[in-house]
């Protein structure tokens, strides 16, 4: 078994699970549900990532022997709580939006049904998975819509906790981006990865054209020099004489990128180079990449704006309670009704409605009604039935699915829905 991600979770949960078990209210069937009450800043929409982590983290949710040992000497919990943890594992139902789904205001996009026990103690997990791989994949899909079709490199691992940057890499794969980085996330998720060097590399020498020498000589012409260490002109006529006019690509990482681009692209098409690319990477984020359109950039890297809070702020997704079985066995639907935290009760189906291929709302019917014949695209698949995992969502596999999928429901948007700008929701969320 992988390692145990029981404890990436809040000690609240396991005080709840205790007094519920004192109380005998913890074997009570019971559905939870994960929605955002808003977008961010005016954001358009979101994107829904990080199913197939959460999957993992539920597979590996387990507390060993080590892991009780712990908690009953912290006294976190009581001796019948601990032997209620120590044979856990969830045996209930997760259902929900496909990864890379588009999500807005209200939308149900995960449903965990099972005992009030086994579901309560998965908030925080699920929570922390979902709301940075959304954040991030948001955040990476309007770059890429912002770069109209133009390759993005993520790169951001520098500016993240090792394992965010691999989480990162796979959200913002999902959400359009071409590559990444991080060989973790290349190893575990299929992604393809890229990089060639730093300016310490080009420092380490006596002269650039020495080592811009010796990165052709162990990667050939294909590669990409960087050629702004110095000065940029002499980078780029230094850069063409040692490897020719077949040069894979050169990287700008600073100065004014606008001028600068075209300056270099000029200066290659006058050398020769006319198919050697551009790479730009100088923190770039959706508003810069809408801003280098007219200018010849082939390929956009982007570090810090896709992995941290500055460009892709939480998701805002939380975790409700929205029905439970009562003492007779009959479902009770429940809800929040504190001021601007209410939510609709019960449990829930989604679709979104299609005009010609084109998303109007998000249609959420209450208590799982008969859905109409004009619905539209049904949103709710299952993830684990009867505590069995659906593989088709897991592993490198999934990551490629949720990634065609993300392209799908985003052709689906209005075109008003893919602006960067401020704006209302894309579609309104419709409750029936």
């Amino acid at each position: 078994m992988a390692n145990s991600t029981a404890l990436f979770t809040d000690r609240y949960e396991l005080t709840m699970i205790d007094a519920a078990l004192r109380a005998g209210r913890a074997e009570r069937r019971c559905v939870f549900e994960v929605f955002s009450r808003r977008l961010h800043a005016g954001r358009r929409y979101g994107v829904f990532a990080g199913v197939g982590r959460l999957l993992d983290a539920i597979e590996s949710f387990r507390f060993d022997d080590e892991i009780v040992s712990w908690l009953s000497s912290e006294k976190v919990v009581s001796t019948t709580a601990l032997e209620y943890l120590s044979t856990y594992s969830f045996s209930g139902d997760v259902r929900g939006y496909r990864e890379g789904e588009l999500f807005f205001p209200g939308s149900p996009v995960l449903e965990i049904e099972g005992s009030f026990a086994e579901a309560v103690i998965l908030e925080t997990i699920v929570l922390s998975i979902l709301n940075y791989d959304s954040a991030v994949a948001t955040a990476a899909s309007r770059m890429t819509t912002a770069a109209d079709g133009k390759p993005l490199i993520e790169m951001g691992s520098r500016r993240t906790s090792e394992g965010s940057g691999v989480a990162a890499a796979r959200a913002a794969f999902i959400a359009g981006f071409s590559a990444t980085s991080n060989l973790e996330a290349g190893r575990t998720w299929g992604i393809p990865t890229r990089g060639t060097s730093a300016h310490s590399f080009t420092l380490l020498y006596d002269s650039e054209e020495e080592a811009f020498r010796a990165q052709v000589a162990a990667f050939g012409t294909d590669t990409t020099l960087l050629i702004d260490t110095f000065d940029i002109p002499s980078a780029v006529e230094t850069a063409i004489r040692v490897a020719g006019p077949t040069l894979g690509a050169v990287r700008i990482d600073s100065g004014d990128l606008p001028s600068l681009v075209r300056s270099v692209r000029a200066q290659l098409d006058g050398l020769g180079a006319t198919k050697t690319k551009i790479v730009v990477t100088n923190d770039l984020n959706e508003n810069t990449i809408a801003s280098l359109q007219s200018a010849p950039v082939d390929v956009f890297g982007v570090g810090t704006a896709v992995v941290t809070g500055s460009g892709a702020p939480a998701a805002g997704m939380v975790y409700k309670l929205v029905e439970h079985q009562d003492a007779s066995g009959n479902w009770v639907a429940v809800s929040k009704r504190s001021p601007e935290k209410q939510n609709p009760a019960g449990r829930k189906v989604a679709h979104r409605r299609l005009v010609d291929g084109i998303a109007t709302e998000e249609v959420v019917d209450l208590g799982q009604k008969d859905s109409t014949v004009d619905a539209g695209r049904s949103l709710i698949h299952a993830f684990i039935t009867g505590g069995v995992m659906h593989d088709d969502y897991r592993g490198a596999t999934g990551v490629a699915r949720a990634r065609d999928h993300h392209a799908i429901a985003l052709a689906e948007l209005p075109a008003a829905g893919r602006r960067l700008s401020p704006g209302d929701p894309a579609i309104p969320t419709v409750f029936c």
